[in-house]
């Protein structure tokens, strides 16, 4: 189904299916995330497969963004947060810039969507964030990692812990509304003008789903930062 024909029957699918009594899963968004996965994967595998010391073609692309990411990495976390954090950060942001993209580029055949234009998945991915953090803390500083919650004082207790709880919700809604919006302003400008102007919100659209995993991925190495410069 081209986009065209997706505007028509409904801006955006989620395939919502109930797979047991009362659990309903977007099954759209379940594939874009194999979809996702799987490209990550082929672009590591093609990138590692013949590794060169003078690396070229994918192996260089792929090189150039750990190099630039390491250096984010080092800058916000220092060395031992690069070396804790790297495997994590790294995977985060090629999932969601591989994801982000797959919804903004032109249709051809199936309608892709981009996986990150379904709140389940962001709330779900800065969770995952929250928890990284507790759990890099707990391992560097032990459960007096969360004294962080009784700062300045006992009495800020209650507000420390919203300010925890509101953290992975500004981030999920952050890139959920970036992505759908893009997604959702696509559709309707195939729908008013099919050629040339959709074409070049695409091209504006690829550089938004790179920026929103660059802001995502850059949060996650500042929740992350005060781990390692806590420890004495």
């Amino acid at each position: 189904m081209g986009v065209a024909e997706a505007a028509g029957d409904g801006i955006i699918h989620y395939l919502p299916t109930e797979v047991f009594d009362g659990v309903v899963i977007n099954m759209q968004t379940m594939y874009m995330s194999w979809l996702t996965m799987a490209i990550v994967a082929l672009i590591v595998f093609a990138a590692t497969r013949k590794a060169e010391i003078i690396p070229s073609g994918i192996q260089n692309v792929v090189e150039v963004f750990i190099d630039w990411l390491n250096g984010l990495m080092e800058g916000n976390m220092g060395a031992e947060g690069r070396r804790a954090a790297a495997p994590f950060v790294i995977t985060l942001f090629l999932y969601l810039f591989v994801g982000n993209e797959i919804g903004l580029l032109p249709q051809v055949g199936p309608h892709f969507t981009s996986p990150t234009n379904d709140i389940n998945v962001t709330l779900g991915m800065a969770i995952t964030v929250s928890l990284t953090v507790y759990a890099l803390g707990v391992m560097r500083n032990g459960l007096g990692y969360f004294k962080h919650f009784i700062q300045p004082s006992f009495l800020f207790l209650p507000l420390n812990i919203l300010e925890e709880l509101s953290k992975p919700v500004t981030m999920s809604l952050r890139l959920f509304g970036n992505i759908l919006a893009g997604e959702i302003l696509l559709i309707v400008l195939y729908m008013l003008a099919p050629w040339v102007i959709p074409d070049i919100w695409i091209g504006f659209s690829l550089i938004v789903g790179f920026i929103q995993a660059f802001i995502f991925t850059m949060l996650t190495m500042t929740a992350i930062a005060p781990v390692f410069r806590s420890h004495h």
